[in-house]
């Protein structure tokens, strides 16, 4: 990547955060934590992604700038973009190991 221009699209990151109370310890909904600019490259090619396709599945490549706040995300996060698509997170690397970039393995079409 030659630099931040090529990130033109805004995504969500939302965490689900555990409620303890009364009634135990469940689950919550899933609450925004913050939006930043990306690139969204969707994956082809090999024989595990183009079976993923077949169940409507689509994993791609989310790339953002490294922050505080994309530090913090693990795979129990999710990421939605503008137009309303969810995507669960996999994995999270740094692909040159400079702290200045985050791939992000994403998969939409699946429950988180």
């Amino acid at each position: 990547m030659s630099g931040a221009g090529e990130l033109r699209s805004r995504f969500a990151f939302l965490s689900v955060e555990t409620v303890t109370d009364d009634l135990g310890t469940r689950r919550g909904a899933p609450a925004v934590q913050f939006t930043v600019w990306g690139r969204l490259t969707a994956l082809r090619g090999t024989e595990e992604v183009m079976a993923s396709r077949l169940q409507s599945r689509q994993p791609c490549i989310l790339r953002v700038r490294q922050s505080d706040q994309t530090r913090a995300v693990t795979a129990d996060w999710q990421v939605r973009d503008d137009a309303g698509t969810l995507y669960a997170i996999r994995t999270v690397t740094d692909p040159d190991q400079r702290r200045a970039w985050f791939d992000i393995l994403v998969e939409s079409g699946v429950a988180a």
